[in-house]
């Protein structure tokens, strides 16, 4: 099976051209992103614990799904299909916003992200595949806030960026 492959972009999110993933992090490129947040009807978000074997971040939580376009995806069909692949199903979403960020990791490897921020609504538990995620939770925007200032470390470093710099995004 060929590796996936990332979209590499410029600052303005315009393609130009691909690179296999794990080379596009070793190289610390700039490459086209997503990251999914869905709230329950509670107002709470979905929350998942990336699973133990993942390359980097392995058993932190994050937003309820995250990862990259393929060639020729849209964002929210992008979204859409990593939904299914990670948590067992699929809601409307909306794209709010996006941002470059740099986040360096312990094993060499650094994501360089022209990441879209979606968000969409679904009120049932998820059926999660446990080769990419270990465990799930809902929790309030502030239940979570109040958890980052306490614990950071158990959370992934974009994760942390979006809920510092794009709270109000957010808000549904």
């Amino acid at each position: 099976m060929m590796e996936e492959q990332v979209i590499l972009v410029n600052e303005k999110d315009e393609q130009i051209g691909l690179m296999p993933k794990m080379e596009a992090h070793e190289k610390a490129l700039l490459h086209r992103a997503f990251s999914v947040f869905v709230f329950n009807d509670k107002n709470q978000l979905m929350l998942q614990q990336r699973a133990a074997d993942k390359y980097h971040s392995p058993l932190l939580w994050a937003n309820t799904c995250c990862s990259h376009q393929r060639d020729g995806e849209r964002n929210i069909e992008a979204g859409k299909r990593r939904l299914q692949e990670e948590m067992g199903f699929v809601c409307e979403l909306e794209e709010k916003t996006s941002f470059i960020y740099k986040a360096p990791f312990d094993n060499g490897l650094t994501e360089h992200e022209l990441d879209h921020i979606m968000v969409g609504t679904y009120s049932e538990d998820p059926v999660i595949n446990r080769e990419e995620v270990a465990a799930f939770k809902w929790m309030t925007l502030e239940e979570v806030k109040e958890d980052i200032s306490q614990k950071p470390e158990i959370y992934t470093e974009w994760f942390k960026i979006i809920f510092e710099k794009f709270y109000e995004f957010l808000q549904l």
